[in-house]
């Protein structure tokens, strides 16, 4: 036996608004209209419409918390106002109640605001995206910058109707101003876009010259872009309401302004550290020396220590990239490389001879 309330995603004691409130969620996600070309969209749909329909009636959930035993031999039918075609669907068919008025008495255009899944609230505006190419040196110490997006803005002629200067939209004669038509499919009341005004509610007789009835122009808009210490490639900000306007008089779209910072010829960043490759000789590596390296704010002397081998890490604090959340900085790590000579002259070949002659470390000893 299916748990309803589990179908519902709701405790057993769920309140009624509760109920109501997890339906219209869930129908929302899986109503067939939002879903046209998905049938498990659509049985899901079917499953949560026929739960909610038992537990929303006071009679019925009350009949279904009492257990199977309650419904009789035949099932929950007849007097209780089931019938065998749900029953089946919730506890294992594949049948189901459909109908126009929908689960618990109401229509379910209204949960999408009146006007099926293209009515309600105005609809949002496009996000945009920009991308912003920085300089390594820029992205450490951060910049204020200009951008220039080329975007859709309001009609300067219309002010956004889309409709010539003097006369005005009409309401869609075919929808009524609803932007969708009803349609009877077997057992549900499906709803489409009106054919006739695109889902817009209405018609323009009389299109602004400017922007051919659109509402929106072409244009290109500059705007001040702060870049924080320590961006990185990939990290994004969003400038709110700087995107694309909304077709339908509703809130416009964000500007994201994604950041892509050029590759250092020194510095390779890993978080908020830099590694940085420093080359020694073999007798500043072997005796310990101090040298000198570059960090992103001027050079510093760092200390190698005698015995130092190839690839060794040496770090040095809070000479890295800046954090971009809060104070501070990473640390610089000099990746040491030692340097093995080419060319050398008769004395340099002679010393290293003679140190060969003296050596007493075997570096193969572990592999023999």
């Amino acid at each position: 036996m299916a748990d309803l309330y589990k179908i519902l995603g709701v405790e057993k004691n769920a309140t009624p608004a509760e109920l109501k409130k997890a339906y219209r969620k869930l129908a929302r996600k899986y109503h067939p209209d939002t879903n046209p070309d998905d049938k498990q969209a659509e049985s899901r749909f079917k499953e949560i419409s026929a739960a909610y329909d038992i537990l929303s009636d006071p009679e019925k959930r009350k009949q279904y918390d009492a257990g199977p035993s309650a419904f009789g031999a035949g099932g929950p039918g007849g007097a209780h106002g089931y019938d065998s075609d749900m029953y089946r669907d919730i506890f294992g068919g594949g049948g189901f109640r459909g109908a126009q008025q929908g689960a618990g008495g109401f229509n379910i255009f209204d949960m999408f605001g009146g006007g099926g899944a293209y009515g309600g609230a105005p609809e949002r505006g496009a996000d945009l995206t920009y991308i912003l190419n920085l300089s390594f040196e820029d992205s450490l110490k951060g910049v204020t910058t200009k951008i220039a997006v080329d975007k859709n803005v309001q009609c300067p002629v219309c002010h956004g109707s889309g409709a010539e200067p003097g006369t005005s939209p009409i309401t869609c004669p075919e929808c009524g101003g609803r932007g969708v038509i009803a349609q009877n499919q077997g057992f549900f009341a499906m709803s489409s876009v009106c054919p006739r005004c695109g889902g817009a509610g209405t018609i323009i007789e009389n299109p602004c010259h400017r922007c051919g009835g659109a509402g929106t122009i072409r244009a290109t808009k500059k705007y001040t872009v702060k870049i924080p210490q320590g961006i990185k490639s990939g990290n994004k900000i969003r400038l709110k309401g700087k995107g694309q306007p909304s077709p339908s008089g509703g809130p416009p779209g964000d500007l994201y302004v994604k950041v892509e910072v050029a590759p250092s010829p020194r510095f390779h960043r890993r978080g908020d550290d830099l590694i940085l490759t420093v080359p020694v000789s073999f007798p500043e590596a072997a005796l310990g020396a101090k040298i000198e390296v570059p960090t992103t704010d001027g050079n510093i002397s760092l200390k190698v220590p005698k015995g130092t081998q190839n690839g060794r890490m040496l770090r040095v604090k809070g000479k890295g990239a800046p954090h971009m959340k809060g104070a501070g900085n990473g640390d610089l790590l000099v990746k040491i490389k030692i340097v093995v000579p080419t060319n050398l002259n008769k004395a340099q070949r002679e010393a290293l001879e003679n140190y060969s002659k003296l050596a007493v470390e075997d570096p193969r000893k572990d592999l023999v």
